[in-house]
């Protein structure tokens, strides 16, 4: 059984509108205090970079994983996006070294003016200091393309290993039941699973962007689907990671992300 993980764009801009477009957003960070998210060389940066490749229109496997299609222009467009995002100030240079946490207690502690994280993030900002002072949106457009999620994972499953698979079916059948999806989206604003929980008063009451939430779920698409994912997801984040440090030029970071990501291929 699978439960969705989406993220989301946190903003302290009390009385504006969100921006509609990452390139906005950008700018708006720059002219205040910066925005922050997971940058460091590990998983949370391929799905950070993957959020604006998707919106893009890009890929970097093909349709049954079968070859890498990261040499391409979105790649680079998108590697040069998050570049010059640091270079020009917009992004803080320690956004490098941040993961989840890292990111949050920068948010709270009033170092940023955008963030991107996870739903769970809500919870913990609505009981700290800016409690009542920032709001939440879904990604906004990036490159005249809707804004595009990556769903991750908080997974429930069985092992073909388990000596009670008749009693792991039973809690997962207990832990994705309406009453169950309620108690996880107000006391820990986690996704829920069932459509129709997004419209339950107590989630509506505890979580006020639950519809857009909904629909953040319905806009985002998998993470590459292949058996080798640990060494694809390796392959996007260490040159990711690179064209962020100034190491590699978005080209070079292409081309080598494709190579990497091809050689992992060809394992299976």
């Amino acid at each position: 059984m699978f439960s969705p993980a989406i993220s989301y764009i946190a903003s302290q801009l009390s009385g504006d509108q969100p921006p509609e477009s990452w390139e906005a957003m950008y700018e708006m960070a720059g002219e205040n205090n910066g925005f922050v998210y997971q940058g460091a060389r590990y998983e949370g940066l391929t799905v950070n970079f993957l959020e604006l490749l998707y919106s893009a229109g890009g890929s970097v496997v093909n349709d049954d994983a079968s070859e890498a299609t990261a040499d391409s222009e979105e790649v680079r467009e998108v590697l040069g996006f998050m570049s010059d995002g640091i270079d020009s100030g917009a992004v803080p240079k320690a956004v490098t070294t941040y993961m989840e946490e890292e990111s949050r207690r920068a948010f709270e502690a009033g170092r940023a003016t955008f963030m991107r994280n996870w739903p769970y993030a809500y919870a913990l900002g609505k009981d700290s200091q800016i409690a009542d002072d920032f709001e939440v949106t879904t990604f906004p457009s990036y490159s005249g393309n809707e804004g595009a999620g990556v769903l991750g994972g908080y997974d429930l499953a069985i092992s073909a290993y388990s000596e009670n698979p008749e009693g792991s079916l039973a809690f997962i059948e207990f832990a994705t039941s309406p009453e169950q999806q309620i108690i996880q989206a107000t006391e820990a604003s986690l996704p829920p699973v069932l459509t129709e929980v997004y419209d339950s008063q107590e989630v509506q009451d505890a979580l006020p962007f639950a519809t857009e939430l909904r629909d953040a779920v319905r806009q985002a698409a998998p993470r590459p689907v292949t058996p080798v994912y640990p060494q694809v997801s390796e392959a996007i984040y260490t040159n990711v990671y690179a064209a962020l440090q100034g190491n590699k030029s978005p080209d070079q970071a292409a081309q080598d992300m494709n190579s990497d990501i091809q050689e992992a291929l060809e394992t299976f």
